[in-house]
C-alpha cells in the first residue's frame, strides 16, 4: 500500500529505485546463529511437528507473537537484504538518503524471533555501517521499546541507540530511563520511557533537545532511523497519539544534521496510516509538497471515508504531564553530559561489503576463463588455468570426469 502511495504520488521520480538482493545465511549469520538461521530455513506450515523443540527455542509457533509462515524466510531475506544493501550504498557515498520501508524489525534477538520479528535487518545494516564509520546512531521513533538492537549494541561505545516508547505494561517491557549500558557503553543507551496519548508538541519536547545533545557530544558518521508507525493516533496496538506531521517532524530534523542516513518502517497495524505515514515521510526525505488528497491507487477504497492523507488526532488526554516529560528530558541530558567527548576507534583496512566479495570472486571466474580460452582449453579440463573448478561439464563432456580424476590422483 505504502508503495502504491509512493507511485501515485510520483515521488518515485525523485529517487533512484533498486531492487534489492535476498540476504545469504552468511550475511545474517553476522549477528544471528547459524543453528536459528538454518532452522527458518527449514521450518513451514506444513512440517512444524518436526521441529517443535526449536520452536519452543527460538519462540516461534502458533502460540508466540512470531507465527510460522508459507515464505517466512524468503520473506527475512528481501527485507535483511534490502537493508544490507541501503548500508552499503551509503559507505560507498552513492546517496545521502536510503529508505527501505520493509525493514525496522528491531525485536529479533541473536537466536530469538520476538514481536513479529525474526531476523534483525537493523542490527545487521549498522554492522555493515560501522566497517566504514567510526560512530553509529541508532533512534527508534517506534511506539515499542528497540530492545534488539540496544541489546545487541549495550557494551559498545561504537553504536548509541535512542528510543523513544511507551513503558510500563506494555511490550516488550524493557527501555527504562536507567538502563543506559554497560562496560564501554555506559551512557550509550538513551530511553525515553513515554506513557499514552503522547502528542505532537509533547513528543517534540523530547525528541528535538535530546537528538540535538546526542548529535554534539556523539557525532555520528551514519544515522539509522526506524519509523515504526504505531506510534500514530488510531493504531489498533499503540496508545499515542501523533499525526502524520507530527511523527514525520522527527524524519525532518534528523535529516537537518545532513549525516549519511538509513530510513526504515517498523510497527504499525492500522496498515491505511502506516502507509500514509511512510508515502509522507517519504516526500519530508525529498522536500515534495503532497496533497492532501489520496490519488486513486489499487487500495483507494482503504483510505475510506475521507480519502486524505493526514490525520486527525483522537480526542483523548495526554497522560504525559508537563513535570513527567521535563524529569525525562532533564535525566536524558544530564546521562548525556556525562559523556567525555565522542569516542574514538582506530580504523585499519575497512572490511570488504558483501557486493565486493561478489565481484571479487566473479572477476576470478573470468580471469581463469580467459587464461583457459588463451590455452585453448575449456574449464576443469585439466589445464594450468584450473586454479577454481566448479561442477560444470566442459563443452565435449570430459571436464567433470578430468576434475574427478585429478582430485582423486592428489
Amino acid at each position: 500500500m505504502a508503495h502504491h502511495l509512493i507511485l501515485t504520488y510520483g515521488l518515485y521520480r525523485k529517487m533512484e529505485c533498486y531492487r534489492s538482493h535476498p540476504a545469504s545465511p552468511s550475511e545474517m549469520s553476522a549477528f544471528h546463529t547459524e543453528d536459528y538461521i538454518n532452522f527458518l530455513a527449514k521450518v513451514t506450515p506444513d512440517n512444524l511437528r518436526q521441529y517443535s523443540n526449536q520452536m519452543n527455542r527460538f519462540n516461534v509457533g502458533e502460540y508466540t507473537d512470531c507465527p510460522v509462515f508459507d515464505g517466512l524466510y524468503e520473506f527475512t531475506q528481501l527485507y535483511t537484504g534490502a537493508s544490507l544493501d541501503g548500508a552499503v550504498k551509503l559507505n560507498r557515498g552513492d546517496c545521502d538518503i536510503a529508505i527501505n520501508w520493509s525493514g525496522g524489525l528491531h525485536h529479533a534477538k541473536k537466536s530469538e524471533a520476538s514481536g513479529f520479528c525474526y531476523i534483525n535487518d537493523i542490527v545487521l545494516a549498522i554492522l555493515e555501517l560501522l566497517k566504514v564509520h567510526a560512530r553509529v546512531l541508532y533512534i527508534d521513533i517506534d511506539v515499542h521499546h528497540g530492545d534488539g538492537v540496544e541489546e545487541a549494541f549495550y557494551c559498545t561505545d561504537r553504536v548509541m541507540t535512542f528510543s523513544l516508547h511507551k513503558y510500563g505494561d506494555f511490550f516488550p517491557g524493557t527501555g527504562h530511563i536507567k538502563d543506559t549500558g554497560a562496560k564501554e557503553g555506559t551512557g550509550f543507551s538513551v530511553n525515553a520511557p513515554l506513557t499514552s496519548g503522547m502528542t505532537d508538541s509533547a513528543y517534540e519536547k523530547i525528541f528535538k533537545p535530546v537528538m540535538t545533545k546526542i548529535m554534539e557530544v556523539f557525532r555520528p558518521g551514519a544515522i539509522v532511523l526506524q519509523c515504526g508507525a504505531d506510534s500514530l493516533t488510531g493504531d489498533r496496538l499503540g496508545c499515542f497519539n501523533l499525526t502524520l506531521k507530527g511523527h514525520a517532524e522527527c524524519v525532518k530534523f534528523t535529516k537537518s544534521f545532513n549525516v549519511p542516513t538509513l530510513v526504515l518502517g517498523g510497527g504499525g497495524y492500522t496498515i491505511r496510516n502506516v502507509s500514509r505515514c511512510w508515502a509522507y515521510e517519504t516526500s519530508v526525505l525529498l522536500d515534495t509538497e503532497l496533497p492532501n488528497e489520496i490519488p486513486y491507487n489499487d487500495y483507494y477504497e482503504y483510505y475510506a471515508p475521507d480519502f486524505n492523507l493526514h490525520l486527525t488526532p483522537e480526542q483523548r488526554e495526554n497522560m504525559n504531564t508537563e513535570a513527567s516529560l521535563e524529569s525525562v528530558r532533564v535525566d536524558l541530558l544530564n546521562q548525556l553530559m556525562g559523556i567525555k567527548g565522542a569516542p574514538s576507534v582506530q580504523m585499519l583496512e575497512v572490511p570488504p561489503d558483501f557486493e565486493v566479495l561478489k565481484e571479487d570472486a566473479e572477476a576470478e571466474k573470468e580471469r581463469t576463463s580467459t587464461s583457459e580460452d588463451r590455452e585453448g582449453k575449456g574449464m576443469n579440463d585439466g589445464g594450468s588455468g584450473d586454479d577454481k573448478r566448479s561442477r560444470n561439464n566442459t563443452q565435449d563432456g570430459k571436464g567433470e570426469k578430468r576434475e574427478h580424476d585429478a582430485e582423486l590422483a592428489a
